[in-house]
């Protein structure tokens, strides 16, 4: 009988320490940090190197790129802080000054180095409501002629 538990038990801890090792490789390569940019530019130096989702807005007038390929150089700024960023690829349509973004990559001393597909951008203003356009409310009777919509929209 002892031989046997003992069988059982070596077989356990072999399944579990292989179980655990597998748990500790996959979350080690995976783990990623969402943080705005004042948070990490106020210690720089302890998030060289991590994985991270910076989140911030494009500082206006920062955005530069190289003639005749798809490198980009721009900065993103959070509560006084900034950051400078470079990325190689399509950025998103919404990209532009005063966007808001989340870019995901690495710092270093140099900056932020954008990981392919790292950028999103949204763009408030194309999401809210101009000034001076009220919704169109639903009638109350069923005698009320149908407004015109405003310009652009639908």
């Amino acid at each position: 009988m002892s031989h046997k538990a003992a069988k059982i038990g070596i077989t356990s801890l072999v399944l579990a320490l292989a179980l655990g090792g597998l748990l500790w490789s996959t979350l080690s390569e995976g783990t990623e940090y969402y943080k705005h940019v004042d948070e990490v530019m106020t210690q720089p130096d302890q998030w060289y190197g991590k994985k991270l989702r910076l989140h911030g807005f494009v500082v206006k007038d920062s955005i530069a790129k190289k003639r005749d390929s798809l490198d980009y150089r721009f900065q993103v700024q959070n509560n006084g802080q900034v950051v400078m960023a470079s990325y190689t690829g399509i950025v998103p349509d919404t990209f532009k000054n005063d966007a808001e973004v989340v870019v995901s990559g690495t710092l270093s001393p140099h900056g932020f180095a954008v990981e392919p597909n790292g950028v999103m951008a949204k763009c408030p203003s194309k999401y809210q409501a101009k000034d001076g356009t009220a919704a169109a409310a639903a009638p109350t009777s069923g005698a009320a002629k149908p407004q015109a919509a405003a310009p652009g929209s639908y």
